[in-house]
């Protein structure tokens, strides 16, 4: 006998045709493959012609004229070239003044052999002191305010070498003691 229709087990389709179902029910859907990919024509670029350069020429050749030193390489003298006689200002007694008590005795004779010279507001004396050597002093300034620079048997200082006037510097380094001959 055939079960009755409360037993009965449920009606099951086979996976094939379900499967069916879903492709039919999705096809329209899916329609074709997507399109592939335009390829854009390359833009045209209208040609230009080449253009063609003169050949580099190189720059006009001058004729090269030597320059040449001139013929004295003597420097030019300045005003502080040479030293002349200070004609009394300053007056060498106001030099030694400057030295006594600071490098001399106050009681020792001293006289001045020679100068002062004068060059750029500086001055340059030789000084005889009795019982000792021959004293150089220089100094600076005008006669009322006149300053002592240095003093003793070299007086090529660093701020005579840096700063005097080259008739001074000449006189304090390059002669020794005393002036050269015929100052």
């Amino acid at each position: 006998m055939p079960p009755d229709p409360a037993h009965r087990p449920p009606y099951r389709r086979p996976v094939a045709a379900r499967l069916a179902v879903a492709l039919l029910a999705v096809s329209p859907f899916t329609g074709c493959a997507a399109p592939p990919e335009r390829q854009l024509p390359a833009p045209v670029v209208p040609s230009t012609p080449a253009v063609t350069l003169p050949p580099p020429t190189s720059p006009p050749v001058l004729p090269v004229t030597p320059t040449l030193p001139p013929t004295s390489t003597l420097p030019t003298p300045t005003v502080a070239a040479v030293a002349t006689a200070c004609a009394g200002r300053p007056p060498a007694d106001r030099v030694i003044g400057l030295l006594r008590g600071n490098v001399l005795p106050r009681d020792v004779p001293v006289r001045a052999v020679d100068g002062p010279l004068c060059a750029d507001g500086w001055q340059y004396t030789v000084l005889s002191v009795s019982g000792h050597e021959e004293l150089q002093a220089v100094s600076r300034g005008t006669p009322d305010a006149l300053r002592l620079v240095t003093a003793g048997t070299d007086v090529c200082s660093i701020e005579v070498k840096a700063v005097a006037p080259p008739a001074i510097r000449t006189l304090a380094c390059d002669t020794g003691a005393g002036l050269p001959p015929g100052a």
